[in-house]
């Protein structure tokens, strides 16, 4: 009676792909970035350049 696991793989295992993975789009191009916010409004802009601002730049 043995408790070794079994050797053999339990599911069909997956492709190798070999295609150049920067010629695919990710989704680092497709969406907004980290803390972007849509641009337009300039006294919203001032706002929140003001509450970002760090304490040493006052």
């Amino acid at each position: 009676m043995s408790t070794d696991p079994d050797p053999r793989p339990s599911g069909p295992t997956p492709a190798l792909v070999f295609d150049d993975p920067l010629d695919q789009q990710s989704s680092d191009d497709t969406d907004r970035g980290w803390g972007e916010r849509p641009s337009g409004d300039s006294a919203a802009d001032l706002k929140r350049f003001l509450d970002e601002k760090p304490p040493h730049h006052l």
